[in-house]
């Protein structure tokens, strides 16, 4: 996803259900497409995030880049990394994926320890390569249906499904119990997940050629990526062609769901 929330709690869903009512309101009149029964919503959202990515999110990230060594940046997206292995723990264990939970505790113990609380990606080094699976693979695992395509304020493109997975990978995520924790510590991870946002965004600042460059209609681009990115992760690579490796590498770039693995490139099956 393009854009995520930097904070979670009560007053950010309220903010984002407002939005929701004012932006719904301008396309109710839309008439529904069968394939696309939302659209009228979802270009609203689609336009509205376009610009909050444009005149705020983009600035912040170029800046962030510009101001933060290569060696740090990298530290920094590992250091989210490998938190989000432990969502990716729960999800490989939820999908019955026994052998490859082995495999991720191991990266995630050894890079805690040896990489300085994952700071350094050490465990890559020793063949046990960054995992993606979420809450929404899971619940495709299990044959629950992604919905019609669906575009909220903030987090970009997704499915009902797909919110049910972001809410399943948040209650997975440790960062979101700190509030709990004091205003000390609920303030560090206020500016955690800011700064886990800055860094994801500015991890997308090479890869916006492709919409620049490929996209006739950017929403119905970032539509069909969207849920063809989903079916590979769920089917883990399966369905898909060679030849198409390198498109998925570069969508994988630019989506941006909850998690830092979305920094990552995806393995052929091959590879796998």
């Amino acid at each position: 996803m393009r854009l995520k929330l930097l904070a979670s709690g009560p007053h950010t869903f309220t903010t984002v259900g407002l939005l929701c009512t004012v932006l719904l309101s301008g396309c109710a009149a839309t008439p529904a497409n069968p394939d696309d029964p939302w659209e009228g919503w979802n270009r609203s959202v689609h336009s509205f995030n376009e610009d909050l990515d444009h005149y705020i999110m983009k600035p912040i990230a170029k800046g962030y880049d510009y101001v933060t060594p290569e060696p740090v940046n990298q530290g920094i997206t590992n250091f989210f990394s490998n938190i989000d292995d432990i969502g990716v723990i729960l999800n490989d264990i939820f999908q019955l994926k026994l052998a490859q939970a082995g495999k991720d505790t191991g990266r995630f113990f050894l890079n805690t320890t040896l990489g300085l609380g994952g700071f350094f990606d050490v465990a890559s080094e020793v063949d046990l390569p960054k995992n993606i699976e979420d809450f929404d693979q899971t619940l495709g695992y299990w044959g629950v249906p992604t919905g019609p395509y669906l575009v909220l304020p903030f987090i970009g493109p997704g499915s009902p499904r797909g919110v049910a997975g972001l809410v399943g990978d948040a209650l997975m995520d440790p960062l979101t119990y700190t509030m709990f924790a004091g205003a000390a510590v609920s303030a560090a991870s206020t500016a955690a997940n800011a700064v886990e946002g800055v860094d994801k965004r500015a991890g997308l600042l090479s890869s916006e050629k492709i919409l620049d460059e490929a996209a006739v209609d950017r929403y119905e681009f970032i539509k069909t990526a969207y849920f063809q990115r989903r079916e590979y992760l769920i089917n883990d690579g399966v369905m898909l062609l060679d030849d198409h490796d390198d498109l998925f590498d570069d969508l994988d770039d630019y989506f941006e769901d909850e998690d830092t693995s979305h920094h990552l490139q995806l393995d052929s099956p091959a590879d796998q």
